[in-house]
């Protein structure tokens, strides 16, 4: 399975822009990605293990490798384009 970590902070402006784009891919993506959420201010040991500097931070994983990272807001397209190089 694949599975998409997205860190993100409640006070990121970024990361509010992404929050309507990771629900609707939640939603599409349902069944073939799983999408965790990952708040930093509340996790940083998991922020830590995978060296995210800068949020929002996206981390594709397949069989729990790291496959790609997206750093920033992006467009929905540039990430489900990311995640069907490795369905």
């Amino acid at each position: 399975m694949i599975k998409l970590l997205d860190f993100w902070a409640e006070w990121c402006g970024p990361c509010k822009f992404m929050e309507p784009i990771m629900d609707e891919l939640e939603k599409e993506l349902a069944g073939r990605v799983q999408i965790e959420k990952i708040n930093v201010d509340e996790n940083q040991e998991k922020a830590a293990v995978y060296q995210v500097m800068s949020i929002p931070t996206y981390i594709l994983l397949k069989d729990d490798k790291e496959q790609g990272r997206i750093i920033g807001a992006t467009s929905k397209d540039n990430i489900l384009k990311t995640i069907s190089k490795y369905e």
